[in-house]
C-alpha cells in the first residue's frame, strides 16, 4: 500500500480524534477563567479550541478510541465529550467566581448595592464592584499565568476520564465541592467587610437611641461609604493574594 493510500484509509479515524478532541476542548474553551470570558467573542472562543485542538491532538489521540461503526454510538461519544469538557470548564470557572462574589457581599456591605452594571458571568446586572472584581479577576488570571494549569490538566484529563467513561456522580460530586470552595472562599475574603458592617450598624442603633431626634441613619451613609471605600484599598492586595493561592491550589488538584 502506497502512503498516499495508507493516508486515505487513515483519514475517517483521524477526523473522528479531531471532532472528539473538540468536543471535550472546545466545550472547556468556552469556560475557562480569562480564556472563555463572556465578554470575549464566541467565534475567537470557539477559534482558541480549535487552536488547543490542533496543538493536543497528536499527544492525545493515542487515548482516544477507533472509529465506532454505529451512528448511534458515535453520537453518543461525541456527546459525552462534550459534557465532559464542560463540566471541567465549570469547575474552573466556579472557583474563578469567588472573587466576584465576594464583590457582591462587599457592595451590600459598604452601601453600594443600588448602582448596577450589565454582567454577562454573574446575570443581567451586577453591582459596581462585583464587575470590577470579575474583570480584574480574568485580568490576573491572564497575568499571572494561572491560566496554563487548567489547559494542561485538561491535556491530561484522558487519563482520569477516558472518552466514554464519564463518571456522573462523582463528577456531580466535584461540582458540588468546588462550588461550596468558591462560596467559602468569597466569604472568607468579604469578612472583614461584614465584621465592619455589623459594628458600623450596631454603632449606629446605639447613637439612634441616644440622640433619637437626630438623623442618624441619614448622616451615617456617607461615612458607611467612605469606610468601606477605605477598607476597600486597604484591604484589595491581601484579598488578591488569598484569591491567587486558593485558585492556584484548586487548579493544581484538578482532576
Amino acid at each position: 500500500m502506497t502512503a498516499e493510500a495508507a493516508l486515505l484509509a487513515a483519514l475517517p479515524g483521524l477526523g473522528f480524534h479531531a471532532i472528539l478532541c473538540f468536543a471535550r476542548l472546545g466545550a472547556a474553551a468556552m469556560l475557562l477563567p480569562g480564556l472563555g470570558e463572556a465578554e470575549i467573542p464566541a467565534t475567537q472562543r470557539l477559534a482558541f479550541g480549535m487552536g488547543v485542538t490542533m496543538a493536543l491532538l497528536p499527544a492525545v489521540s493515542p487515548a482516544l478510541p477507533p472509529l465506532p461503526e454505529s451512528p448511534v454510538l458515535l453520537a453518543a461519544l461525541v456527546a459525552g465529550e462534550c459534557v465532559a469538557g464542560l463540566w471541567f470548564g465549570m469547575l474552573t470557572r466556579v472557583l474563578a467566581l469567588a472573587l466576584a462574589q465576594a464583590g457582591q457581599v462587599i457592595a451590600l456591605m459598604i452601601g453600594l448595592s443600588s448602582p448596577l452594571q450589565g454582567d454577562a458571568l454573574l446575570g443581567g446586572t451586577a453591582t459596581a464592584p462585583a464587575r470590577i472584581f470579575a474583570v480584574l479577576a480574568a485580568a490576573l488570571t491572564l497575568s499571572s499565568g494561572l491560566y496554563e494549569v487548567p489547559l494542561r490538566a485538561l491535556a491530561s484529563s484522558y487519563a482520569a476520564v477516558p472518552p466514554g467513561g464519564f463518571p456522573a456522580g462523582s463528577a456531580a460530586e466535584a461540582l458540588a465541592g468546588a462550588a461550596v470552595a468558591s462560596l467559602s472562599l468569597s466569604l472568607r475574603l468579604a469578612a472583614p467587610f461584614v465584621l465592619g458592617a455589623v459594628l458600623f450598624n450596631a454603632a449606629l442603633g446605639l447613637l439612634a437611641r441616644l440622640a433619637p431626634q437626630a438623623q442618624i441613619f441619614v448622616l451615617g451613609a456617607p461615612a458607611q461609604l467612605l469606610g468601606g471605600m477605605l477598607l476597600l484599598v486597604l484591604l484589595l492586595p491581601p484579598m488578591l493574594a488569598i484569591w491567587g493561592r486558593d485558585l492556584a491550589d484548586a487548579f493544581a488538584a484538578l482532576p
